[in-house]
């Protein structure tokens, strides 16, 4: 059965993949009424893309290959759970927003927003199936408390973090939450060890300069990936 499950899941991975770089490669989309912002939304330049990612085709390929494997490893993760719609959709949403930030270093209103409401509904329905409401109350309690962290943090150093992060923690601490207090912390800390060791790469390989900035949300989604695909094994 979780065989199955992993072969349909990697198909559909496919699937969205290719869907969501088509939706990233539109990026900046047509302007709608915005709120308070930082790092979220607004255009930057004319889009055009760094010359890494001007190869349209490899892009595209390495984004829908790269999701179809976030939602095997949901499946091998959760298996025909009422959680894995929860998760597949995180993993979607979460690619898309790694490919607009590595881009734009921006991470839209327009998907975290969103993503935040449908995440909440999605595990609502996952605690409604499996009689799991303190693991729902947990991940609300943990979505508000790394959205106030993370604020803090961006008030503190605002060119480190933009409001986007600030918005996208909350969104993983909603999932993060639903495991556990331990997969909370280890996800956030995740995120920090996978910015250091990609700057120190990018230093030592003179690709950025001691002032250079690098997008945050890629490392907070990796960090919080790596952390629920392998929270069986991580957490008790």
């Amino acid at each position: 059965m979780t065989a199955l499950v992993v072969v349909v899941a990697v198909v559909l991975g496919l699937v969205v993949g290719l869907a969501v770089d088509r939706a990233a490669a539109r990026y900046p989309w047509p302007p709608q009424k915005r709120s308070w912002s930082s790092r979220a939304d607004t255009p930057v330049g004319t889009g055009v893309s760094p010359p890494e990612l001007h190869d349209r085709g490899t892009r595209r390929w390495v984004v829908a290959v790269g999701t179809a494997l976030l939602f095997a490893l949901a499946a091998l993760r959760f298996g025909a759970s009422w959680a894995l719609p929860a998760y597949l959709f995180l993993a979607g949403a979460g690619m898309c927003l790694a490919a607009i930030d590595l881009q734009h270093s921006k991470l839209p209103n327009r998907v975290v927003v969103p993503s935040i409401g449908i995440g909440a509904a999605l595990l609502a329905l996952a605690a409604a199936g499996e009689h799991a409401w303190p693991a729902l109350l947990r991940a609300g309690i943990a979505g508000v408390t790394l959205f106030a962290v993370f604020l803090v943090l961006a008030l503190i150093s605002p060119r480190s973090l933009g409001m986007g992060d600030v918005k996208l923690a909350a969104l993983l601490g909603l999932y993060l939450g639903w495991l556990g207090w331990g997969a909370v912390l280890l996800g956030t800390a995740a995120g920090f060890v996978v910015q250091a060791l990609v700057a120190l790469v990018l230093l030592a390989t003179r690709r950025i300069s001691l002032r250079g900035e690098l997008p945050f949300g890629p490392a907070m989604l990796l960090g919080a990936a790596l952390v629920i695909g392998w929270s069986g094994a991580l957490l008790p």
